[in-house]
């Protein structure tokens, strides 16, 4: 009986000592990985812009990274990958290792892209992970100052038909076939309710070129190309395409006011990682962004580009940006959008 009892004692032992063996493994395997986790990041991280250098989301990229860099002591890498309307250096995002050491620069067109490329190599949706907002800008509607229209108000009448005209008279001039001034111009004409004709050009130098000759009548155009030409008077600005006044230009009015309701379209940028990058890390940069972005320093060349700063989690930023797929859907099959 001694010798069972000693031999039941010995096993629990064996058990007892197994499972408290067992538990500080997994424990230290735990502690580990959340060390490797506290650590983030330990090496430079990489931003890439699907854009060359010099551009408005290159800027951008460098501003952010700048801070990003000081608050991490750790460097973040702008590197350029452009071409296919940003779809070059997003695939390539996708296809790297999901360890919040490859980040990027998202624009507006990473919600255009699939309904103007029905053979993309990647879902957006699927294969990317939305982590903050970074800066909102608005397209002003302008036109040649030589031009009849002196407010929104003016134009849309015009473009109704109203005053001796009719419907697609005018003509808008933007930057390309699915480019962000075609889509938002067609955007505003089913809005709207209005028929415009459309001028397409190879770029959007081209296209303000002959607005400035007042060859073409109307375009929307970013704010921060547009906006010195307003001021200096080479252009006269009818409305902002946000559905609230910039920070910008406050004294231009909203379409939303002139009785397009609801119009709202910007062309924002935001970051984005690999679709499997860890929540905390996802959350850890969201945070940074912010706490970035409450640098008046940072603010303010943000600002200075026309670019208004705003922040937000990544469940905000992944909602917008799924509406913005779908805002964008419907635009592209609504004016039956065809990439040249």
């Amino acid at each position: 009986m001694k010798d069972i009892s000693a031999l039941m004692l010995g096993f629990r032992g064996r058990v007892i000592l197994f499972t408290l063996s067992t538990a500080w493994v997994a424990g230290g395997f735990t502690a580990g990985a959340l060390a490797q986790t506290a650590a983030y990041p330990s090496k430079p991280i990489k931003l890439v812009v699907g854009y060359p250098p010099g551009g408005a989301s290159d800027l951008a990229a460098r501003i952010i990274g700048q801070k990003l860099s000081e608050r991490f002591s750790q460097a973040v890498v702008v590197e350029n990958r452009s071409g296919s309307a940003g779809n070059i250096g997003a695939e390539a995002v996708v296809k790297s290792s999901p360890d919040g050491y490859t980040l990027l620069l998202g624009t507006i067109s990473l919600s255009v892209n699939p309904s103007l490329y029905p053979k993309m190599t990647y879902d957006p949706l699927k294969d990317l992970r939305a982590i903050s907002m970074i800066s909102s800008t608005p397209f002003l509607l302008v036109v040649n100052p030589k031009a009849p229209y002196k407010t929104a108000g003016d134009f849309l009448d015009a473009a109704r038909g109203k005053g001796g005209g009719k419907p697609g008279d005018i003509n808008y001039a933007s930057a390309g076939n699915g480019s962000g001034s075609h889509l938002f111009t067609e955007h505003l004409s089913t809005t709207a309710n209005i028929k415009l004709t459309h001028v397409p050009y190879k770029g959007a130098a081209p296209a303000m070129n002959d607005l400035l000759a007042n060859q073409v009548q109307v375009a929307f155009d970013n704010i921060m190309t547009s906006l010195p030409m307003v001021k200096v008077g080479k252009l006269r600005a009818l409305a902002v395409s946000t559905k609230v006044r910039s920070r910008v230009a406050p004294d231009i009015p909203t379409l939303d006011e002139v009785g397009v309701t609801g119009f709202d379209a910007t062309a924002w940028f935001g970051l984005f990682a690999p679709a499997a990058t860890p929540n905390d890390i996802i959350h850890q940069l969201s945070q940074e962004v912010a706490d970035a972005l409450k640098d008046p320093l940072v603010s303010e060349k943000l600002l200075q580009l026309g670019a208004e700063p705003m922040s937000s989690t990544p469940e905000a930023f992944g909602a917008f940006f799924k509406s913005e797929l779908s805002k964008w859907a419907r635009v592209v099959q609504t004016s039956k959008v065809q990439m040249e």
